[in-house]
């Protein structure tokens, strides 16, 4: 039987963006391979059919989609030479083609002079377009021709430097950010008229259509981005944008619900920018906002993997129900919330929920079930009444990775819990190939990122390539983690501490459960927050034989300055202000590095260059304190 291997990764195929067309009788879907030559992805359109999925395109380059209606898709996509240009020139551009789902190849249908995100289809066939806006050049969709050219030359001109003037001014996966907002566009694929509907200034959140009315919530950045939004409102018919909520919340996000609007927001009063949401009703007319419910929980699949691409939604209205997903404890669920604000549990499993989409009471979902990869399942009626079960089961109707594990060692998660600082901790080990249990082997403990995520009993590549090398492989969900509402999630000002202990007595359980681990070759791991943990662990236990510290945090001052989310995160998590004094000492008594003499485990720095939540200079400051001291 075959190890997994770290090129594994190219065999793989990621599934996402699964919706339904307008009448519910077929489902689209993204699939996304890894590219070696491109150092990239290659994306493709799949249709949804009887006895599995049917590919729509190919050549690799299908971007955002939607269903034109029960027979057409129309994707973004770069096909021609001179499409192509247009990204060498620096000139936005998005190229749209149109497919027919029943046979036939893919046609041109329109392009557009902007960056597009992603596009909704209004009642009138008009198409409302999420996309890049420079506030330099706001109008630039509407110059054409050689005053087009004119204007790219000049910003090529500028790109041999960048003025920074505004907060933040670089964002991870999209780099220098600065003068550039998400902004909403109405096009008329008859008359081929392009607005941009939105200010300059103005950042797009969220969109939902509701009688034919634009909803979006937006905050209007100048200078400083703010975690509370807005929510307004569109009116096509008359063109004009109305404010309905002022910044009070930090709206997540909002879906129409028959005539209503339902809206999950937050305060952030109770427990900072990390807080649950409340389920809200909004009625547009009156502007009047009833809490539906408030479960203590967010929605969407908290369990952290390294194997999904992709976009995808985890919640959905339909019918007068909100369906979502969520995590609860070592399990993801399907939920859904009548109008009363009752909510109903219909699957459960232990499983990662990548992607949902609900149309007319059918539910699809996609999934990493058990140990396997993503693939797109259905639920159905449950034949078993057992009232501790799931209300439905899942039907697996994809076998796009059938194969990609076969004849391969994975290892299952075994659970293990131990109590520590008043909580019991879940965690997992597996177990190293082809294990004998009269042998000893080497471990790795591998601590989660976020902090608020969590890990779960789900396929993580990196973990099976170090069970397939021989090492144990142990991790937990320390204190600060989701899943477990927003007491057990509040780690303000407390990193370092319950979670440390949590950390460690979930280690001293797995090596009592396991004597066949050589405590003198046991190291420990993480990335971003988990970067974070094992900065911190080596400089107070040398317990450990080594470390590898990956995307780390070293330095509480430093990331409030240089982070994407410095300023609002380290105010945040620190639960102090960097201009007090006593808060300065609790900041620094926090950062890692203040403890960096104290080192003695030879440490490891994994970090790439274009990391720009936890910027490279972490890991800088902690690798020369290191060196410094003369730590391997």
């Amino acid at each position: 039987m075959n190890s997994v291997l770290m090129q594994d990764l190219y065999k793989y195929r990621f599934l996402s963006s699964l919706e339904f067309s307008p009448d519910g009788g077929k489902a689209a879907f993204v699939v996304s391979v890894c590219d070696k030559e491109e150092n990239g992805y290659k994306c493709d359109l799949y249709l949804l059919a009887d006895g599995g999925a049917k590919r729509l395109t190919q050549g690799g380059k299908t971007g955002t989609y939607y269903w034109e209606d029960e027979r057409n898709l129309v994707f973004a996509a770069c096909r021609t030479e001179k499409e192509k240009q247009h990204g060498k020139d620096g000139d936005p551009f998005t190229a749209f083609y149109r497919i027919d789902v029943t046979g036939g190849e893919a046609a041109p249908a329109f392009s557009l002079p902007v960056s597009a995100g992603s596009v909704k289809l209004l009642p009138d066939g008009r198409l409302l377009v999420l996309g890049d806006v420079n506030v330099l050049y706001p109008d630039l969709h509407l110059v054409k021709d050689e005053e087009r050219k004119k204007i790219l030359e000049e910003i090529k001109k500028e790109k041999d430097y960048e003025v920074i003037d505004e907060s933040p001014w670089w964002l991870n996966g999209a780099g220098l950010i600065a003068k550039h907002r998400t902004g909403i566009y109405l096009y008329d694929p008859q008359t081929e008229e392009l607005i941009r509907i939105t200010e300059p200034f103005t950042n797009v959140d969220d969109v939902a259509v509701l009688d034919g009315k634009v909803y979006f919530t937006c905050d209007d950045i100048s200078i400083r981005h703010d975690k509370r939004n807005e929510l307004r409102v569109y009116d096509p018919e008359t063109g004009e944008t109305k404010t309905i909520l002022g910044k009070e919340n930090a709206i997540w996000t909002i879906q129409p619900m028959k005539t209503k609007l339902f809206m999950a927001a937050s305060k952030m009063e109770r427990h900072g920018t990390h807080e649950h949401p409340v389920f809200y009703v909004l009625d547009p007319a009156s502007g009047n906002m009833e809490p539906l419910c408030s479960p203590d929980h967010d929605f969407g699949c908290a369990f952290l993997t390294d194997v999904l691409y992709g976009g995808g939604h985890a919640l959905r209205a339909d019918g007068g129900f909100l369906y979502y997903v969520m995590t609860d404890r070592t399990v993801t669920q399907i939920r859904r919330i009548d109008e009363e604000g009752h909510i109903e549990t219909l699957y459960r499993t232990e499983g990662l929920m990548t992607d949902l989409a609900v149309k007319n009471g059918r539910i699809l979902f996609g999934e990493m079930h058990g140990m396997d990869l993503t693939e797109i399942y259905e639920l159905t009626e449950s034949a078993a009444p057992d009232p501790a079960a799931s209300a439905m089961t899942a039907k697996q109707l994809t076998g796009l990775n059938r194969d990609a594990l076969a004849d391969t060692y994975v290892a299952q998660p075994q659970y293990l819990s131990c109590k520590s600082e008043g909580w019991e901790i879940d965690g997992w080990v597996l177990l190293p190939k082809d294990y004998d249990p009269a042998k000893t082997y080497p471990a790795v403990l591998d601590i989660h990122g976020g902090p608020k995520c969590a890990y779960g009993p789900v396929f993580f590549h990196e973990m099976q390539v170090w069970a397939g090398m021989g090492y144990f492989v142990f991790f937990c969900n320390p204190f600060g983690g989701d899943g477990r509402g927003d007491e057990f999630a509040d780690i303000r000002g407390k990193y370092g501490t319950t979670d440390y202990r949590n950390v460690m007595d979930f280690t001293d359980a797995v090596l009592a459960k396991h004597p066949q681990i050589d405590k003198a070759r046991v190291c420990v791991t993480g990335g971003s927050y988990g970067g974070f943990m094992t900065n911190w662990i080596v400089s107070h236990t040398d317990r450990f034989v080594c470390a590898a510290t990956q995307r780390s945090i070293a330095n509480w001052f430093s990331m409030y300055g240089i982070s994407d989310i410095g300023p609002v995160f380290t105010k945040d998590q620190a639960d102090a202000d960097i201009f007090e004094p006593e808060d300065q000492k609790k900041i620094w008594e926090m950062s890692p590095l203040k403890h960096a003499k104290n080192v003695k485990t030879p440490l490891l720095f994994i970090h790439s260059d274009e990391d720009y939540r936890c910027p490279i200079a972490e890991a800088y400051q902690f690798y020369t304190a290191l060196v410094e001291r003369g730590v391997p």
